[in-house]
């Protein structure tokens, strides 16, 4: 697990380079993506019970990750209504919701670590033996420019963080395709003969 770094400015860095590629606003539903082909997702189950808490963070119940994340997990993938079913299991491994009275000049960000593992409900097996590693940080905002501390509640930070990490995780999907067959063509796969005879033909 990767350890919270206890002096603001240099654990910052470390999330920040850790979430490069993590940082997109996650509110936004865009258009599913094609990369997942017959995807469906059956079951998302989270665990947070063995969640680090950062230094100088709020403190909220396992339960409150495990209900905000599953959700945002079926806003995202209920865009997907294909055959081939499939289920993500997502370890809370790390977070930090910046709380208030912090010094304004430490600008503390909310943060969020994630371990993920997808499994594939016909083969019965984990499609990534060891878990993904996903780390994102709040999307940036007027609100959050200072500190969310000082004008969000914890659970609108979950939100944040949540969003953020859904679609990271769907982004780390949408770049293993070979982990997808592709979803059946209905013209290519229709049978001669089955179209419906032209009534001007049999005139």
């Amino acid at each position: 697990m990767i350890p919270f770094i206890p002096v603001p400015r240099a654990g910052l860095a470390i999330l920040t380079a850790l979430a490069v590629s993590a940082c997109a606003s996650g509110r936004e539903l865009r258009e599913e993506r094609g990369e997942l082909g017959d995807f469906f997702l059956a079951h998302a189950i989270v665990v947070a019970d063995n969640a680090t808490v950062g230094p100088a963070s709020r403190r909220v119940e396992p339960e409150q990750w495990q209900e905000v994340l599953t959700e945002e997990m079926r806003r995202r993938f209920s865009r997907y209504d294909g055959d081939t079913l499939y289920h993500l299991g997502v370890s809370v491994d790390g977070y930090i919701l910046a709380m208030p009275g912090i010094p304004v000049v430490a600008a503390p960000q909310s943060a969020l670590i994630l371990g993920v593992t997808l499994w594939n409900d016909a083969e019965g097996g984990k499609v990534n033996e060891r878990p993904h590693r996903i780390t994102v940080l709040e999307s940036p905002s007027g609100e959050t420019l200072v500190s969310s501390g000082l004008t969000q509640s914890a659970e609108q930070q979950m939100q944040n963080l949540s969003q953020n990490a859904v679609l990271a995780i769907e982004n780390w999907l949408a770049a293993n395709p070979e982990w997808f067959p592709p979803k059946p063509d209905p013209v290519a796969d229709a049978v001669p003969g089955e179209a419906e005879a032209d009534p001007a033909a049999e005139s």
